[in-house]
């Protein structure tokens, strides 16, 4: 369920998560160990890699959440810099788990996740999602969609690795609107008449446009068509998310209007780092 307005644009995944869940178990246990093997767009890892780093996601989800057993970077450590030795020695180090046992652990890291999500109060404030409120605090659905997002992502990336066909458009569709939470950041450091709009269209199965608006109180993301567009962007789904969480393989999408607005834009990211 998706709800527009000119501050947010609600998104509901929390009754996705199971079939994600499940589509991936299916999905990682008809692969051959070949492709298992297989690179995939995150760089210098394989199929392999892609899924002990969800399995890690979903290991430190609980333990952080569910458990309050949190790990942080040091004082004046680079918080993306840690994060990506973090993940990698997680990777590094999950290269002795067999495919079997890795779906086993992911089955059940996964189900743990699921379980403790129900239990949250999606209205309440929670912690910041940086890519869209930087440091500010976000509404809990918008965090636990951010983490939808995370593992659609991943499995799209393996899909695309092992030449299986992507998710339909009840999975990518939320995704798309969690992501287009991060058009407005990109605009900070643009001033414009309030008024001005800009807009962003993904076409394809699950796609659809969102637009951004100059407000007093700064660029705010809405849904559907606005009047007379600043800029706009257009692309396709798939080269949509790949822009998101920047991977160079996309296709950059077509600019009509406002040069600047419309180089901010294409600048957009929906991922750490």
């Amino acid at each position: 369920m998706i709800q527009s307005g000119m501050v947010s644009v609600r998104v509901d995944v929390l009754p996705l998560f199971p079939a994600l869940r499940s589509e991936l178990i299916a999905l990682l246990e008809g692969l051959s160990p070949r492709a298992w093997q297989a690179p995939t767009a995150c760089p210098g890892w394989s199929v392999h890699g892609v899924a002990s780093h969800l399995l890690g996601v979903e290991v430190g989800n609980v333990s952080v959440r569910r458990d309050g057993w949190r790990l942080s970077p040091g004082p004046g450590e680079d918080p993306d810099r840690w994060l990506g030795g973090f993940n990698q020695q997680w990777v590094d180090a999950s290269k002795r788990l067999s495919p079997v046992i890795l779906i086993d652990m992911l089955a059940l890291a996964s189900q743990r996740f699921i379980e403790h999500v129900a239990t949250l109060d999606l209205e309440a404030e929670g912690g910041a999602v940086t890519w869209t409120t930087g440091t500010r605090s976000a509404p809990v659905w918008l965090d636990v969609a951010r983490e939808y997002m995370e593992r659609f992502v991943h499995q799209y990336q393996i899909r695309e690795a092992t030449g299986r066909p992507a998710l339909g458009r009840d999975f990518i569709a939320p995704v798309l609107t969690a992501a287009a939470h991060a058009l407005p950041r990109a605009l900070d450091s643009i001033e414009r008449p309030i008024g001005t709009s800009v807009r962003f269209v993904a076409e394809g199965e699950g796609g659809g446009a969102w637009s951004v608006v100059q407000t007093e109180n700064g660029w705010e993301l809405t849904i559907g068509p606005v009047s007379s567009p600043a800029c706009e962007l257009t692309t396709t789904v798939g080269d949509a998310l790949k822009l998101y969480v920047r991977d160079p393989s996309g296709a950059p999408p077509d600019r009509r209007g406002d040069p600047e607005l419309a180089e901010a834009l294409s600048g957009v990211k929906a991922i750490l780092g």
